[in-house]
């Protein structure tokens, strides 16, 4: 990240998640959920069954990378039970756990158009410091290169 004055949350930004749901849908640009094998082995830990059987069973790979397997009849996660509410919150995945601080939307445009138009949990609960999103965005950026992306 640059230096702390060029960022357009210099002076933090405030999330909370308010359990839309949106963010769980392909009714979004982002498109695959990618696992780390952290991820996997979070997940198997949560279903309490081996992280071969879990990536049998919940994932696909494409181009080397292994993501969440998506149901084209069903455009969101299909951990997503009741419209809402994720039931592997725990288990989750680290391109869950960062949302919304994200590398591509941490940028005043696209924070705007893809993330405050969107998400209803922006600007509302906990003021996150711009030393905790970095925190966070560093966590992104080491699974992104985890994952060759």
């Amino acid at each position: 990240m640059s230096e702390t004055k060029e960022k357009f949350y210099n002076e933090g930004l405030r999330f909370e998640c308010q359990g839309s749901g949106k963010c769980c849908t392909s009714h979004g640009e982002y498109g695959f959920v990618y696992l780390t094998p952290e991820d996997r082995t979070r997940f198997a830990k949560f279903f309490k069954i081996r992280t071969s059987e879990f990536t049998k069973k919940y994932c696909d790979r494409t181009n080397g990378v292994w993501h969440l397997k998506e149901d084209p009849k069903r455009p969101d996660c299909m951990f997503l039970v009741g419209g809402n509410r994720c039931s592997t919150y725990e288990g989750r995945p680290t391109q869950c756990r960062t949302w919304p601080f994200w590398n591509e939307v941490m940028n005043p445009k696209a924070w705007a158009k893809d993330v405050a138009s969107f998400c209803p949990g922006v600007g509302k609960g906990k003021l996150w410091t711009a030393k905790e999103i970095d925190a966070i965005l560093d966590i992104e950026t080491k699974a992104e290169k985890r994952l060759g992306l």
